[in-house]
């Protein structure tokens, strides 16, 4: 049986699989500096005669064609390979040797595992018809997201994908499990700088002024309910403001104040709609009292939408190679990612793949400096992703 050469083949490449991830998590680089990890990538593919061509600076997309004739059929399956300016706080041996910078969610085992895939259906393609798309995308952790441009450099064309199916690590999950969610699933993300007015002095001498300090605070609070009264309660957004600078001192209220957050949202209009609304509040309450405000709304990634009919058909053969107890259904998950450009332009499936284990201490959460992943979820990874991708061939 096909599901058997792929179990097999996923354990007999894991020790690979396993010193791919680790040079990896060892080698980190930021959005848009993937350099080393391209030619890392690229190294791999070569070694397995597999075709690929460089895009959007760091990215590679390569093909694995099915010998078996009668079928022009594409999946696209991803993987991105960007870190985050984390410094590691892990005792293993294959800790960052990059300053500040870390593997902090995933992005290596999502790596190391589409290598492993891409190496099974190279060696398995006696035994299908179509193509696989292998997209190793930078710059998933920096707006606009490295998706955006690989779509706009063509990556989803020649061949076209009739779908894309992607995984994301789960540190809440124990590794040999997944999980799925058809539907919307992941948030919009956009990125709110404002600037505060006002006449700084004296703290002595708060009449002579106009306190930023004080309509900052105001506005921190009033904006909340924009979430609390105006958005629609079945459906959730999120505004959360993770930045204040007041530049003064104990005794000095300064000229202006920096606040910078982010909104949230699971609804395309009513994202549109809050940021009308943000902006109003934000110039209104500051010119009530007397100041004044700077808004810019810096747009982020997409509402991220699962195709229910894939998905659906993804999980029960999800099901059918890991068992039904190490498949779960999911709820939404308000962080972004910038898989949802793909999400918009084909039927698009995005799962999470389980890397807890207790036992080990591995269970710190994504963008963390302790996060690390079970080596068994690698494992799961490469095999699961690899037969997905033959049945959803089937399915298209």
């Amino acid at each position: 049986m096909l599901k058997e050469k792929i179990r097999q083949l996923a354990s007999q490449l894991q020790t690979e699989t396993v010193a791919n991830r680790r040079h990896l998590h060892a080698h980190p680089e930021l959005s848009f500096k993937e350099y080393n990890t391209a030619a890392f990538v690229a190294e791999k593919l070569q070694a397995l005669h597999i075709p690929f061509q460089p895009m959007a600076n760091t990215g590679i997309v390569a093909l694995v064609k099915g010998d078996k004739p009668g079928s022009d059929r594409v999946v696209a399956l991803r993987a991105d390979i960007d870190a985050l300016p984390i410094t590691e706080l892990n005792d293993v041996a294959y800790k960052s040797q990059n300053s500040g910078v870390m593997h902090a969610c995933g992005h290596d085992v999502h790596t190391s595992s589409l290598l492993t895939t891409a190496a099974i259906l190279n060696s398995l393609k006696a035994d299908f018809s179509g193509t696989i798309k292998f997209i190793f995308q930078p710059a998933e952790e920096l707006v606009p997201g490295g998706a955006s441009i690989m779509i706009k450099e063509g990556v989803l064309e020649n061949p076209r994908p009739l779908s894309i199916l992607g995984q994301h690590t789960m540190p809440e999950l124990p590794a040999g499990k997944v999980g799925f969610r058809g539907g919307r699933y992941m948030a919009s993300n956009d990125e709110i700088f404002i600037t505060v007015k006002g006449k700084g002095g004296h703290g002595a001498m708060p009449h002579l002024g106009i306190d930023p300090v004080v309509i900052a605070c105001h506005m921190v609070i009033a904006l909340q309910q924009i979430v609390s009264r105006r958005a629609n309660v079945m459906s959730p957004s999120v505004l959360s403001f993770g930045r204040m600078i007041a530049n003064g001192a104990s005794n000095v209220i300064p000229d202006e104040v920096r606040l910078e957050g982010t909104f949230r949202s699971l609804d395309e209009q009513w994202r549109k709609e809050a940021h009308d609304k943000i902006r109003k509040m934000a110039v209104t309450l500051a010119e009530s009292m007397e100041g004044s405000c700077d808004i810019e709304i810096r747009k982020g990634y997409p509402v991220l939408i699962n195709e229910d009919k894939l998905t659906a058909a993804t999980r029960a053969h999800a099901i059918d190679f890991l068992g039904e107890d190490n498949v779960l259904d999911l709820d939404i998950w308000m962080a972004a990612e910038d898989f949802a450009y793909y999400s918009q332009v084909a039927d698009a499936c995005f799962y999470r793949l389980g890397v807890r284990n207790e036992e080990k201490g591995i269970i710190s959460g994504l963008h963390t400096a302790t996060f690390d992943a079970d080596d068994h979820a690698l494992e799961t990874g490469a095999g699961l992703m690899a037969y997905l991708a033959l049945k959803t061939l089937d399915q298209d």
